[in-house]
């Protein structure tokens, strides 16, 4: 009886025992764990996965902020003109009539959502492309003056602009669209914005080979033809 008394005493206190070490143990572990984390925090070891997170959104905020004003630029002037050649009684859009108006609504989307797939060397050329055809489209405009139409009017008289830009391109707004949209795609690229861009890009070249060439040499006859002999259609002197 005293043998098992004994026994079982002992078997609890290896029991007690092993509570107490596993118990210790514990303690230790998360004594450690937080002087750890605490050590962590005062040396800035946690924040130094972030700078580069941080880093890589200002860029990606970079490349949406210069899309955005690449668009309002040529978009606003597009709209500007409008409006004030509305003033005068001339009808300026003769050509959107909601062909290829969603194009700008596909390019703002792909710009919030951030789409792209490509190296930043693709988007840096994209923005400068972008930026350089909304100044040609800019330019465009005010060297047409009210003679600028996006698109032909058969109604309203205007004149022949050969002089500024028009001296190294014959469609240099239609370059400036093609430029804009290559240089958005190549920023925000995705299936989408690739399709609705080369839709927009052919659409406009039909217009010019269909429609405006036509009508030009209609309209201005030899003077046109002459014109026609020294610049190309979209850019260059022959």
């Amino acid at each position: 009886m005293q043998s098992s008394f004994f026994q079982n005493e002992n078997r609890h206190r290896l029991i007690e025992y092993d509570l107490y070490e596993s118990c210790l143990k514990r303690q230790l572990f998360y004594t450690k764990w937080c002087w750890a984390v605490i050590a962590s925090a005062l040396s800035g070891q946690n924040e130094r996965s972030y700078p580069d997170d941080r880093k890589k959104k200002g860029v990606e905020m970079i490349y949406q902020v210069t899309a955005l004003v690449i668009l309002a630029v040529f978009y606003g002037c597009y709209f500007l003109k409008m409006l004030m050649q509305q003033r005068k009684g001339i009808r300026t859009d003769q050509i959107g009539q909601g062909k290829v108006g969603f194009v700008k609504f596909v390019e703002v989307i792909s710009i919030l959502l951030n789409t792209t797939c490509f190296w930043a060397p693709f988007r840096i050329c994209g923005a400068v492309i972008g930026a350089l055809g909304a100044t040609v489209f800019v330019t465009s405009v005010v060297t047409m003056r009210d003679s600028w139409r996006a698109g032909v009017s058969k109604t309203d008289k205007t004149e022949l602009v050969t002089d500024g830009i028009y001296q190294i391109s014959r469609n240099p707004a239609f370059l400036g669209f093609d430029l804009v949209y290559i240089g958005i795609l190549l920023m925000f690229f995705n299936p989408w914005l690739l399709i609705a861009s080369v839709f927009a890009m052919l659409m406009f070249h039909l217009q010019i080979v269909n429609v405006e060439e036509d009508f030009l040499l209609e309209t201005f006859g030899q003077e046109y033809l002459a014109y026609k002999k020294k610049v190309n259609r979209y850019i260059g002197r022959k």
